[in-house]
C-alpha cells in the first residue's frame, strides 16, 4: 500500500497512525508543489513545468525558501513516476490518496488523478470532507487539514476509503483542464470538491486590513491573516503579496524585502518609530 499526501505535517500524523494500526503501513509520499496558486496550464509538458518554475522563482526570490525552485526538493513529476513504477512493478500495489477539505489538497488531488487513469481500479480516495472527528480533548471539531487530526482517529478515517469511480476519472480530469485554461491564479475550496479561481492579489484585500500606522513585521502581518482571515493560502505566497504591496503610495516599507523577519511594513502617514 503507498499513502499519498499533499502537506509535509500530514507524513508525520500518518506515520504516527500505522504505529497504532498495522493496516495502515505502507509507503507514504509527498505531493509538495502547491497547485492551489500560481499557473498550472500545460502542466504535464515540460514548457508548461518551466513556467511553473519562473513564477516560483518570482515568487520566492529573496525568501528562506529562494533554493527550493532548482535545488531538486521538490520534484513532484519523480513522485509521479515512481508511483506508476510502483503499480506497473506490482500488480497488487493500491494507491491511497488522502485529502481534507482545503484548496491545496484538492488541487493537488486534481492535478494528480489527472495522470493515473490508467490505474482504475486500483487508485482510492480518502476525502475528509466536511467530518467529524475528536480531538485530543475529546471535543468534536471538523479538520480543514489531516495535520490536526490526532493519529489515533486516522484508525477510523480509513474506513472512508473507496475507490475512485470510473466517473470521477472522466470528469476530474477534465476539471483540472477547465481549471489550467482559465489561466487565474488563486484557486479556492468553494465546497466538496469544486473551486472557484481567482487573480493574483485575490489575497491583497485582506493583508491591507491588518496593516496599520505601526511598524510591523511581515511575518506579524501573515500571522494575524492566518488567524482571522476567512481564505487562507501558503505563508511564502503571502510574503510575495506583501511585497507587492510595498510599491503601494500609501504604505511604507523599511528593511530588505527578503524573507519575512527581515522588512516591516506601515501605512503611510505617521512618523512613529519602528518596533524592536
Amino acid at each position: 500500500m503507498v499513502h499519498v499526501v499533499f502537506q509535509e505535517a500530514d507524513v508525520e500524523v500518518l506515520k504516527q497512525a500505522m504505529g497504532l494500526d498495522p493496516l495502515l503501513e505502507g509507503e507514504v509520499l509527498l505531493i509538495r508543489d502547491d497547485y492551489a496558486v500560481g499557473p498550472i496550464q500545460d502542466l504535464f509538458t515540460e514548457q508548461g513545468i518551466e513556467v511553473r518554475k519562473k513564477w516560483w522563482r518570482e515568487v520566492l526570490h529573496g525568501g528562506d525558501l529562494e533554493a527550493r525552485v532548482d535545488d531538486g526538493s521538490v520534484d513532484d513529476g519523480a513522485v509521479i513516476n515512481l508511483i506508476r513504477s510502483k503499480l506497473q512493478d506490482d500488480a497488487e500495489e493500491k494507491i491511497w490518496i488522502w485529502a481534507a477539505q482545503n484548496g491545496h489538497d484538492v488541487c493537488g488531488y486534481y492535478w494528480l488523478i489527472s495522470q493515473l487513469k490508467d490505474y482504475q481500479g486500483r487508485i482510492y480516495i480518502l476525502y475528509l470532507n466536511n467530518l467529524p472527528f475528536f480531538n485530543e480533548k475529546g471535543a468534536i471539531f471538523y479538520p480543514d487539514c489531516l495535520s490536526v487530526i490526532p493519529a489515533k482517529e486516522f484508525i477510523k478515517a480509513k474506513k472512508l476509503s473507496r475507490l475512485v469511480t470510473t466517473s470521477e476519472f472522466e470528469i476530474d480530469p477534465d476539471e483540472w483542464q477547465k481549471l489550467s485554461e482559465q489561466g487565474k491564479l488563486v484557486r479556492l475550496l468553494e465546497g466538496g470538491k469544486k473551486l472557484n479561481q481567482q487573480d493574483e492579489d485575490f489575497y491583497d484585500a485582506d493583508l491591507i486590513k491588518f496593516i496599520t500606522h505601526e511598524w510591523q513585521k511581515a511575518s506579524r502581518l501573515i500571522s494575524a491573516f492566518f488567524h482571522k482571515s476567512k481564505f487562507s493560502t501558503g505563508d511564502a505566497y503571502l510574503l510575495w503579496r506583501l511585497k507587492q504591496l510595498s510599491n503601494r503610495e500609501d504604505i511604507e516599507v523599511q528593511g530588505n524585502l527578503k524573507g519575512a523577519k527581515d522588512f516591516e511594513l506601515k501605512l503611510a502617514g505617521a512618523n512613529l518609530p519602528p518596533s524592536s
